[in-house]
């Protein structure tokens, strides 16, 4: 019998919890993050954004009501649909082998699926993410972290459990720094001593 990978566990996962995520607020803080990353945009005249690990698409929705060509993508096919259903031109795709030429985009959007990542994995990813960019795009890249570690999250209630993979500030900026440039950096605390979120626009 074949292991399950961590990928195909992911998918399993969000597939099941795609509505769950649908019908959920988009939280104060994270709203505020996203308004200035799509101020900087406007600053900088983008036109075509690319979001990846989109879910169920309120964060693309938000930035095509804004003006901008909005282009989705999740693993997920349940996510997708989703998506698709809000009016989004939406794929099915994996964010370490995106299907488009280079320099596509001006900005990409990560919010909260690149903490699915084996560390090991991520430098490539970013260099992905990094390839479908015009020279001076902008990447917003969200992940919880703080404590330094990586696997799966025992006490996580989706079905499977998910893979997460968490840095500390440090490491987090030692690794995004080989690649891109560091435009904005700040933290949101969580309640109850969870992991912080780590909020950046990089160029």
């Amino acid at each position: 019998m074949m292991e399950v990978t961590i990928k195909e566990q992911l998918v399993e996962s969000y597939n099941h919890h795609a509505e769950e995520r649908n019908g959920m607020e988009v939280a104060d803080w994270k709203a505020r993050m996203r308004g200035t990353y799509l101020q900087l945009l406007e600053e900088a005249g983008a036109r075509k954004l690319l979001e990846i690990g989109a879910g169920p698409g309120r964060d693309s929705l938000f930035f095509q009501l804004e003006g901008l060509d909005v282009t989705s993508t999740d693993l997920s096919p349940e996510m997708v649909r989703l998506c698709r259903e809000k009016g989004l031109k939406a794929h099915v795709m994996d964010f370490g082998r995106l299907d488009f030429p280079d320099k596509s985009f001006d900005g990409v959007y990560a919010l909260n699926c690149l903490l699915h990542v084996p560390k090991q994995e991520l430098p490539a990813v970013l260099a992905e993410i990094r390839r479908v960019l015009k020279p001076g795009g902008l990447f917003f890249l969200g992940v919880y972290g703080g404590p330094d570690s990586e696997g799966i999250w025992e006490k996580d209630h989706y079905v499977p459990k998910r893979f997460f993979s968490m840095y500390s500030d440090t490491q987090l900026l030692s690794v995004v720094e080989e690649m891109f440039r560091i435009v904005r950096f700040e933290t949101v605390p969580m309640e109850d001593g969870a992991p912080h979120f780590q909020g950046l626009v990089l160029a």
